[in-house]
């Protein structure tokens, strides 16, 4: 039977993952994430679960990717300056194809910054590693979303063997909300693909075709496995081939691109006949829902578009919403790094109109449909 809690973010996003069966965290402490470690050091022994507390970020994300390999779905939560320490060991996740869900909580940079919500990490997410990656990345905007997504996240890890983040805020973190925790047996569970050959025949990054993503076994087992962050071949061993190398890089690419429809998260609101459609995610996308609603009540065709998965970026969905909308209205707590990615996609005349708030305040709805109102009277009414 499902129950009903008051949670916040934080709290969500551990609940959401113990229920998607993480049974390993490892962290630092650091503001605005705190509560992400307290509630798992108080949960997961409860469950069966392992708790570590590590000496910094780097230390915690290893942990972390030792623990996928020996077999626990594994988690690690973080802030900006923790997350920025952490590329390194998420490069390692990459290439080594261990799954593990990776939660920022973001606060104003760069730097120590400041502990205020910002969206300062989107491309971070996207290119923070060195190499060339397609990253899985989640942004919630709600409580119930932090729960929600958090599964989905662990999910995805685990089928694609692969890190999967989740770009929360400061502001998210601490908002208490009503949350819809389902019973169990509504959740849907996927685990990590298993060897089904002998251990003799069995080549750790050897992939199945319709996916691309090798079965996974566990250390300790029968099954021999070389994990190497070097590029390989199909049995863990390094090679500097050309065509090794290549082939490598596209198929981690690949394995994300394949399932690209499937994780392109959205919302959409009264985008059918939108002169202006404002373009948001995260916790900026609350104000932009209501303001678009205001819009509404005043007359203005005004649509939202909400992000819910970032990236792999919906490019295609995308050029459609700008397509049919005369103005694009985009508000985000950085300086335009989404922004960005609508131009890519905008070929025509089309106007975008950015609100750009760094500052630590989150923007309210009255500055938002100020924005709508002044690209309507400015553009879209011709």
């Amino acid at each position: 039977m499902a129950t009903y809690e008051l949670y916040n973010g934080n709290v969500a996003c551990a609940e959401g993952a113990i229920a998607a069966g993480v049974r390993f965290f490892a962290g630092y402490p650091i503001t605005p994430s705190n509560e992400v470690l307290e509630r798992f050091a108080l949960r997961l022994p409860e469950v069966g679960g392992i708790f570590l507390q590590m000496e910094d970020e780097l230390g915690a994300l290893a942990a972390v990717i030792g623990a996928s390999i020996g077999g626990f779905k594994s988690m690690t939560a973080t802030s900006g300056p923790g997350m920025s320490l952490m590329q390194e060991n998420i490069g390692c996740a990459y290439i080594c194809e261990v799954p593990c869900v990776i939660l920022n909580v973001q606060r104003g940079g760069p730097g120590l910054g400041t502990i205020d919500p910002a969206q300062m990490d989107v491309m971070q997410a996207r290119w923070g590693s060195h190499g060339d990656v397609n990253a899985v990345v989640f942004s919630p905007s709600t409580v119930q979303e932090c729960f929600n997504l958090t599964i989905v996240a662990v999910n995805w890890a685990e089928r694609l063997r692969t890190p999967v983040i989740i770009l929360s805020d400061a502001a998210l973190a601490n908002m208490e909300e009503i949350v819809r925790i389902p019973d169990l047996s509504e959740v849907e569970i996927i685990n990590r693909k298993k060897p089904r050959v002998e251990p003799n025949g069995y080549k750790c990054y050897m992939p199945d075709l319709d996916d691309l993503v090798p079965p996974m076994a566990e250390f300790g087992g029968p099954y021999r496995s070389h994990i190497s962050s070097l590029s390989h071949l199909d049995n863990g061993f390094a090679s500097m081939a050309p065509e090794v190398i290549e082939g490598l890089l596209k198929r981690l690419s690949l394995k994300v691109e394949k399932h690209k429809k499937q994780l392109s998260l959205f919302e959409e609101l009264y985008t059918e006949d939108a002169d202006i459609c404002v373009i948001a995610y995260g916790i900026t996308a609350r104000s932009a829902k209501a303001a678009v609603k205001v819009a509404r009540e005043r007359g203005l065709k005004a649509g939202l578009f909400r992000l819910i998965s970032i990236w792999p970026f919906p490019y295609e969905k995308v050029e459609e919403v700008v397509k049919n909308s005369k103005v694009i209205v985009v508000p985000e707590l950085n300086m335009g790094q989404i922004s960005g990615e609508i131009e890519k996609v905008n070929k025509s005349a089309k106007k975008t109109v950015q609100l750009n708030q760094i500052n630590g305040r989150l923007p309210k709805p009255n500055e938002i449909l100020q924005k709508i109102e002044e690209a309507f009277t400015n553009y879209a009414k011709n």
